[in-house]
C-alpha cells in the first residue's frame, strides 16, 4: 500500500507532464543496474546476507535508472529526438542489455538468479520488515515534497516559463522530483516488478482525473486509489489463490501479488472512466440520451404548433414528422403525457396549454435565431433553417433576451412567419 501511494502521487506529476512512458522508460532503465548490483554482491560473497544484496541492487538500480533519464535528456536536446522515440530508444536498449547481463547471471551466480528474476516480475511474498520501513520513509518523503514545493510544482507543471519568470529554481525542484520517481520506480519494483511498474504510476493518476479538475483532489484522488490498489491486489492475491486451490488442488494455480495490485489499478481506472460524474463514458451516454430525448420532445411540440396548437393529432400524423421509429414515439409520448405537455382522447393527442406554451417558446426561438442570421450574418433566408433546427434546442432564457434586445422585439422571421412573443 505504501509503495502504491508514494507511486501514485509521483504518477500524478508525470500524467500531467504528458510523460506516460517515462515510468516504462525508467523501470525497464533500473534493470541493468538490478542485475549490476546481484553480480556485484556474489563477487563479494554476499549471498545470504538480505540486507546487502537489497542495497546493492537499489544503489545499482537508481544508477541506471538517473543514467536513462539524462540520456533520454540528451537526445532530446542535443540531437533533437522526439520524446516518443528517445523514451523508447532508452527502454529497448537498457532493458535488452539488462536481459543479456541476466543469462550471465543465471551461470555465474546461480543462487542470486532467482533474486533477480524477483525485480523482473515483481514477488512481494519474499519481503520482510526492512521493506515496511523503507517504503515507509519513501512515502513519508514523497507526501512532505509534494506538500512544501506544491505552489511550485503547480505553477511548473502548467507554465514552466512563467515559473522561470518568477525566480522559482525550476531545474533544481524537477531534479528533486526525478529523484523521486526514479525512486518510486525503483524501490517499487521489488514488490510489482519492472514490466508493471509503470502501471502503478499511470492508472491510479488516469482514474483521478475523471474525479477532479483541482490539482490537490487530484493528488487526493490518486493516493487513495492507490491505496486500494495495494489493499485489495494483496488481499484478492491471498483469497483467490486459496479459492482456485480449492478448487483444483494438484492445479497449483497462484495469483501472484504485483500483476493483482496492478489488475484492481487498472479495473478503479476503467471503472472511473465509465461512471465518472462529469467525464464518465457512461454518463456521457445518458446525458447525450437524455438531451436527445428533450430535442425530440420539443420536435413534436414544435411540430404541431406551427400547424394548428388547438387541433388534434393522430399517431400517424405525429410520426411522419419524426424519424424515430413507432414504440420510441409511443415511449415520448407516454412521457409527455406525464409531463403534462398533451392529452389523450381515444387514439387523438392534442396539446395542454403548458405544451402549447412550450412549442411557442420553441418556435420563437427557431425563428429568432432565423432573424439573427440572416440580419446580421447575412445567411441567405433558405440556408438558416438548418442552424436554427440545431439552436433552438440550447439557446438559453439570457440569450433570448440578447437577441430579443438585438433584433428589437422583432414580430416575424426572414421567411415573413409571425414570431411569437416572449
Amino acid at each position: 500500500m505504501l509503495m502504491c501511494f508514494s507511486a501514485s502521487l509521483m504518477g500524478v506529476i508525470v500524467f500531467l507532464r504528458k510523460q506516460s512512458l517515462l515510468g516504462e522508460a525508467l523501470s525497464h532503465a533500473a534493470y541493468p543496474g538490478i542485475i549490476a548490483g546481484v553480480m556485484f554482491a556474489g563477487s563479494l560473497s554476499f549471498d545470504e546476507q538480505e540486507s546487502w544484496i537489497s542495497f546493492f541492487i537499489l544503489c545499482g538500480a537508481f544508477c541506471t535508472a538517473w543514467l536513462g533519464i539524462k540520456m533520454i535528456h540528451w537526445l532530446q536536446e542535443k540531437w533533437r529526438v522526439p520524446p516518443d522515440a528517445a523514451l523508447c530508444f532508452i527502454l529497448s536498449t537498457f532493458f535488452g542489455i539488462g536481459v543479456t547481463a541476466t543469462s550471465e547471471v543465471q551461470f555465474s551466480f546461480t543462487p542470486l538468479y532467482r533474486r533477480a528474476l524477483s525485480y523482473l516480475y515483481g514477488q512481494a511474498a519474499t519481503m520482510t520488515d526492512i521493506h515496511i520501513v523503507l517504503y515507509s520513509c519513501l512515502a513519508f518523503f514523497v507526501l512532505c515534497v509534494v506538500i512544501f514545493f506544491y505552489k511550485e510544482l503547480q505553477i511548473m507543471t502548467f507554465d514552466q516559463n512563467y515559473a522561470k519568470s518568477i525566480g522559482i529554481p525550476v531545474k533544481k525542484i524537477d531534479a528533486l522530483f526525478f529523484i523521486l520517481i526514479i525512486l518510486s520506480v525503483v524501490i517499487g519494483a521489488r514488490s510489482v516488478g519492472v514490466v508493471l511498474m509503470s502501471a502503478m504510476l499511470i492508472a491510479p493518476a488516469v482514474a483521478a482525473r475523471q474525479c477532479s479538475h483541482n490539482l490537490a483532489l487530484f493528488f487526493v484522488w490518486s493516493a487513495i486509489f492507490g491505496l486500494f490498489s495495494g489493499f485489495f491486489g494483496n488481499y484478492f492475491s491471498v483469497q483467490f489463490t486459496e479459492i482456485l486451490s480449492q478448487i483444483s488442488p494438484h492445479a497449483r494455480i497462484a495469483l501472484p501479488t504485483g500483476p493483482m495490485i496492478v489488475l484492481v489499478a487498472t479495473t478503479i481506472c476503467i471503472l472511473t472512466l465509465l461512471l465518472s460524474p462529469t467525464r464518465g463514458l457512461f454518463i456521457r451516454f445518458c446525458r447525450i440520451a437524455y438531451f436527445q430525448y428533450t430535442s425530440t420532445c420539443e420536435n413534436i411540440l414544435k411540430s404541431v404548433g406551427r400547424i394548428d396548437p388547438d387541433r388534434s393529432f393522430s399517431l400517424d400524423q405525429i410520426k411522419k414528422t419524426q424519424q424515430i421509429s413507432s414504440l420510441y414515439l409511443r415511449w415520448i409520448l407516454w412521457h409527455m403525457k406525464r409531463k403534462g405537455w398533451i392529452e389523450q382522447d381515444n387514439s387523438s393527442f392534442f396539446l395542454t396549454q403548458s405544451g402549447k406554451a412550450r412549442s411557442a417558446k420553441i418556435i420563437r426561438l427557431h425563428r429568432l435565431w432565423e432573424l439573427y442570421l440572416s440580419t446580421y450574418l447575412g445567411v441567405e433566408a433558405d440556408r438558416v433553417h438548418r442552424s436554427a433546427e440545431e439552436m433552438e434546442h440550447i439557446l438559453t432564457p439570457e440569450l433570448e433576451q440578447e437577441l430579443s434586445l438585438l433584433l428589437v422585439n422583432p414580430t416575424q422571421d426572414p421567411h415573413h412567419q409571425p414570431i411569437p412573443p416572449p
